[in-house]
């Protein structure tokens, strides 16, 4: 359900605005900057709080607002004549706005998700056992990758064959359902765990309570140490609420995000979570800027599709590449083997910059076609937007320059095979960089669940989420910057060179840790215990 809303908000905005950008493009923007100012404050409420409760209210709180969000696109789509009649259209802005308000909530909602499931319950599930850790990321992993493959194709299909209103109340009707079976499946994997009632000292009373109501005599001593503590703590705390509690309350949220911030920079694995961050600095993706470049360069819809199912393909491949590294050559070794693979394989994009059929031209200023237009009071191109892999199906081709796609045009005004070498050199290196991309990606995820203590997992992968959408953020800033289609070769090489200088970050995290034992492969101990080890070096083997 998730996957399919994902995809379907930016196409249903398309629609809405007469096949423009410009909603999708605000939507973006609203997502990416309420993740990067939240990010921590997200992740410290998931600290603060029990794991079941966290749990079920994302999960609620994230399918409501998206059942909400379908109800009134629907009725949009149902009424759209009339409301731009009433208020001068105002009130059809006003419907946009709540539209792209609700549907932020809801990613806020899909973001404590993720870092309470995919960052704490899985380790908390996998116990002290790695490998068992390794299995259940790449099975999570494997599962991601397919439903981006089926939600789309399903949600496609219906829009296609139906209508957008109908694809709002299908989207709609599945999240309702989704969410009642979501909710039973939690309640019955922390029944099944008890060790997830065990979270901190500030929780552990209250969550023990909920899942063992029954166990209330072995609980006692516990609780009593815990009342005894609040009742001297709060023996001193009343006077002061009263004279400082209202300015307390106000700044809380200012240095909740900037303890969150410095916190990520004093753990051990920083470099590590910055390397990751770095590679979303790129336009070497199947996005909406890739995908429009693409069809500058003749390539149709058809064979976008086939590229994009490879790239699953090939990211499921590397789901497999890191369980099987890891048990050969360890964690550590595993990201710095995938970053090899990976920046390997995008020099090949960087080779496909000078081959014949490149569009690139350096004479030509990356800034001429933006300053042309606003100096010239021409409208600014309609492009890229925070949603890639939404838009790269809605089949538009003038994503880039506002040029028009040559796969539309006569096959016989562009009878030249050469163009082609350089656009396939592009995505072949695209494609094969799957591998260590998630191979990778998986490592830095293990890392920061095996390093950071439990008490700071929510916060800490908080603040990576928001590095993750600031750099993704900057490499769209960019992409608007130089529009141009002779300026995406320049776009590729500044995208190598941030790839490079994440990995380059992660092998001075794996040469810290690691020391003179970087480059000895053996096979890890996947029973030791994280605990009796300090934290920079619990996964060194």
């Amino acid at each position: 359900g998730d996957r399919m809303w994902h995809f379907a908000v930016s196409v249903f905005l398309v629609e809405l605005y007469g096949n423009s950008l410009l909603l999708t493009a605000v939507y973006g923007l609203v997502v990416a900057g309420s993740v990067l100012l939240l990010g921590a404050l997200i992740g410290d409420w998931v600290d603060k709080n029990s794991r079941l409760k966290v749990a079920q209210t994302s999960l609620v709180v994230q399918n409501s607002s998206v059942i909400l969000c379908g109800v009134i696109l629907m009725i949009i789509f149902l009424f759209k004549t009339q409301l731009l009649t009433l208020y001068h259209g105002w009130l059809l802005t006003l419907c946009y706005i709540l539209v792209i308000t609700i549907a932020n909530i809801a990613n806020l909602a899909s973001t404590a998700t993720a870092i309470t499931i995919q960052r704490d319950w899985i380790v908390v599930v996998a116990g002290e056992d790695r490998s068992k850790l390794a299995d259940m990321n790449a099975t999570i992993r494997r599962i991601d990758q397919l439903t981006n493959i089926l939600a789309p194709m399903a949600v496609g299909q219906i829009m296609t064959f139906g209508s957008p209103m109908i694809g709002c109340g299908f989207i709609s009707g599945w999240n309702l359902m989704s969410m009642c079976v979501e909710y039973l499946l939690l309640w019955k994997v922390y029944q099944k765990t008890p060790t997830l009632a065990r979270k901190s000292a500030k929780v552990e009373a209250s969550e023990l309570k909920q899942l063992n109501v029954k166990k209330e005599s072995d609980m006692k001593p516990a609780e009593g140490v815990q009342l005894i503590i609040e009742k001297d703590v709060s023996g001193f705390e009343p006077q002061q609420e009263k004279e400082v509690g209202c300015a307390a309350r106000i700044a809380e949220p200012f240095i909740t995000f900037r303890d969150g911030w410095v916190a990520y920079y004093n753990q051990p694995v920083f470099l590590a979570g910055m390397g990751l961050a770095f590679l979303y600095m790129t336009v070497l993706g199947f996005d909406c800027i890739t995908t429009g470049y693409a069809y500058t360069q003749g390539l149709s819809g058809s064979v976008l599709s086939l590229l994009m199912g490879a790239s699953a393909v090939t990211g499921i491949m590397g789901t497999v590449a890191f369980t099987w590294l890891r048990r050969k050559c360890g964690l550590i070794r595993t990201g710095l083997i995938s970053g090899v693979a990976q920046f390997a394989c995008l020099i090949l994009c960087a080779i496909s910059v000078f081959m014949p059929g490149s569009p690139m031209d350096l004479t030509v200023s990356p800034f001429a076609d933006i300053s042309a237009r606003l100096f010239e009071n021409e409208p600014l191109p309609t492009i890229a937007s925070p949603e890639p892999e939404m838009i790269s199906a809605t089949g538009m081709p003038n994503l880039l320059n506002g040029s028009i796609a040559p796969a539309n045009s006569d096959p016989e005004m562009s009878p030249e095979p050469v163009p082609l070498i350089s656009v396939s050199l592009l995505f072949a290196g695209v494609i094969a960089a799957r591998v260590g991309l998630w191979s990778f990606d998986l490592t830095v995820t293990q890392l920061l669940q095996e390093n950071v203590i439990e008490s700071e997992r929510g916060i800490i992968n908080g603040v990576q989420n928001s590095m993750n959408y600031l750099l993704d953020l900057l490499h769209f800033i960019m992409v608007i910057l130089a529009p141009n289609p002779e300026a995406f070769g320049l776009l590729v090489l500044i995208s190598v060179s941030f790839v490079a200088m994440g990995h380059i970050m992660y092998f001075r995290f794996a040469q810290k840790s690691l020391g003179k034992q970087l480059f000895v492969c053996h096979t890890p101990d996947p029973k030791a215990a994280p605990d009796s080890s300090p934290p920079g070096n619990t996964s060194t083997v």
